[in-house]
């Protein structure tokens, strides 16, 4: 189960070298473009730009720049969605607010290469254990950010919706990568997920109604807003 850590207060990445970004760049292109077979040290040489020593010397295996490209292409992902998160809970955050973060985030998701091959490398960490703690690591961070956003809106157990909002908003941006279907249905059903849970726990507080008669001045009550 995820840690009620906030994502924002996870401890930040180690910088990493130039020359060691630009090959996972390189590796996330290939892979968006051409799929995981296209990678090899030379063609990653090539697109990256350096000498084929340089892919030897920061990567020892295929695995391990498989593993990091997926662990850095998440962090970056998790950093930027964390940084929206934390204005919106500043400026405190209502089922509206949640929306406009959620309608930002699906427009501003253009499904380039390097945002292609993450889907490529969670499919092959099914036929490559090895990659499938890399790929366990990558649903945590983005199961802690939706505890955090979760529990801003005033969502009961975030913990336990957090798994399901994460898998909801993968398999719509792959729907929306596979069939061109707008950023909309993303939004609609973030928002469908978020009501839906709001209104199980105004029932269980005192009937179907609860939630919608609460007084302004309860704490949650932005967040429950019809």
């Amino acid at each position: 189960m995820p840690s009620q850590t906030s994502a924002s207060a996870e401890p930040a990445a180690p910088a990493i070298p130039p020359t060691r970004q630009r090959i996972i760049g390189a590796v996330l292109r290939i892979i968006g473009q051409d799929g995981i077979a296209a990678v090899t040290n030379r063609r990653i040489a090539k697109e990256a730009g350096v000498s084929l020593g340089s892919v030897t010397y920061h990567f020892s295996s295929q695995h391990e720049l498989l593993r990091e490209s997926l662990l850095h292409f998440v962090r970056e992902e998790t950093r930027r969605f964390t940084a929206l998160a934390d204005a919106g809970e500043a400026e405190g955050v209502d089922i509206d607010g949640a929306a406009a973060l959620a309608a930002q985030v699906a427009d501003g998701t253009v499904f380039d290469s390097e945002h292609i091959a993450p889907f490529e490398l969670y499919i092959q960490a099914g036929r490559d254990e090895r990659l499938r703690e890399a790929a366990a690591e990558c649903f945590g961070a983005y199961d802690r950010l939706a505890v955090q956003i979760l529990t801003a809106l005033g969502v009961p157990e975030p913990h336990r919706l957090a798994a399901h909002t994460v898998a909801l908003v993968t398999g719509l941006q792959l729907r929306r990568l596979a069939t061109g279907s707008p950023a909309e249905e993303l939004t609609d059903a973030l928002l469908l997920l978020v009501r839906g849970a709001l209104s199980e726990d105004g029932a269980r507080a005192g009937g179907p109604d609860a939630g919608a008669t609460r007084p302004s001045g309860t704490p949650g009550a932005a967040a429950r807003r019809p």
